[in-house]
């Protein structure tokens, strides 16, 4: 296999644990270079996929998450044609001049799906049916795989010679609700509060890359205590999927803050979703493949296929599993307490917004406010 945007490896770890093996690496971060060379020794890591001429012979699998800053509603929402999510286009090429390996796995943000009022699905499955492969497209959530992080992703698989719904479709657990508010953590982001609250049950809400200068944007988990803590970045790799300290190596890099550190994890495929793909090629036995007729309008569902420009829709749930769940409390070996200021400044935002927050939410964050020292005041 070849991994383009290849990140801290999050797709090669997981695939790589069903035998598929990593030719070629392509990355343009040089702090995640220096992970993947840390990680993945003897696979040559290429920087500009724009500058690579070609795919290794003998390629079977491309895995790409492609960069999704021009796709999610955190990011500038450019479209499939922005500078940063446009590259896609770029393994369109590189599979084309090697006459399509066998699969192709693409990997990439929900929102992708009504961006441009699905400008982006289109311009993707038009180009994969051009290519002569057959497509198939699930969202799937981290959670079903055990980790509390409610991470959805969109993950497409597309082959010239096989049928990629059994992998996608052939197993579905069904939604599953997770813990209880009042006895459980729950994971929300103290730098919002006026809109946008990303409260998650038992779990932290999707992890993002943080800042573009390197500053850390880590969630904050409201503990049964009423403490409010903040995961460590060795937390967040663990949410991930990967080891503690997969991305130390970045910071060898001459000027790599370790706030960037957050920003690999936030940007990388969960690795045991990339896992459990790797499982459902090697086994992709399961029920029935359920169909729900011809895909019209503008509205991209959570699961589709499509061939010779059609499209269907699929009702499947976002959970193909229900691995074992992990607490998040297990999870939480690196974390610190909020700081005042922190507390204080997501108490002002919520004030001035409009945001619904479960019962006693707020006053455990005004009881932890002064805890840490800090005054009413403050969040006045």
């Amino acid at each position: 296999m070849v991994g383009l945007f290849a990140g801290i490896g999050g797709l090669e770890l997981g695939l790589g644990a069903y035998g598929w093996n990593t030719e070629l690496l392509c990355e343009i971060d040089s702090g995640a270079r220096a992970v993947l060379s840390a990680h993945f020794a003897d696979v040559e890591v290429h920087q500009d996929v724009t500058r690579l001429r070609a795919l290794p012979a003998g390629t079977e699998l491309v895995a790409a998450g492609f960069p999704c800053q021009d796709l999610s509603q955190a990011g500038r929402t450019a479209g499939i044609t922005g500078a940063r999510s446009g590259l896609v286009d770029e393994v369109f090429r590189l599979v084309r001049r090697r006459r399509g390996p066998r699969w192709l796995l693409i990997e990439n943000v929900p929102f992708m799906l009504q961006l441009g009022r699905g400008q982006a699905m289109r311009h993707i499955t038009a180009a994969l049916e051009e290519l002569g492969y057959m497509w198939a497209y699930r969202v799937v959530d981290a959670r079903a795989f055990g980790l509390p992080q409610r991470r959805l992703r969109v993950l497409m698989l597309a082959s010239r010679t096989e049928d990629p719904r059994p992998v996608l479709f052939g197993t579905d657990a069904g939604p599953h609700e997770i813990g209880d508010p009042a006895l459980d953590p729950c994971g929300f982001y103290w730098t919002e509060g006026v809109r946008g609250l990303g409260w998650a049950v038992n779990a932290v809400p999707t992890l993002k890359g943080g800042s573009g200068l390197g500053i850390a944007s880590p969630p904050a988990v409201r503990l049964p205590s009423g403490e409010i803590v903040t995961p460590g970045i060795v937390d967040a790799e663990r949410l991930q999927g990967f080891s503690r300290d997969w991305t130390a190596p970045a910071l060898t890099v001459p000027g790599i803050r370790p706030g960037h550190r957050w920003k690999l994890v936030g940007n990388a495929v969960s690795v045991r979703m990339a896992t459990w793909v790797g499982g459902r090629l090697a086994d992709p036995s399961g029920a029935a493949m359920p169909e729900d007729g011809v895909l019209s309008g503008q509205r991209w569902p959570t699961a589709a296929w499509g061939r010779n420009g059609t499209a269907y829709r699929v009702p499947l749930s976002t959970w193909p599993i229900h691995e074992p769940y992990e607490d998040l409390r297990w999870f939480l070996e690196d974390a610190q307490l909020l700081s005042a200021r922190a507390t204080a400044g997501f108490l002002r935002r919520a004030g001035r917004g409009t945001l619904r927050f479960p019962p006693g939410f707020l006053a455990d964050v005004q009881n932890h406010l002064l805890r840490m020292g800090g005054s009413p005041q403050e969040a006045a």
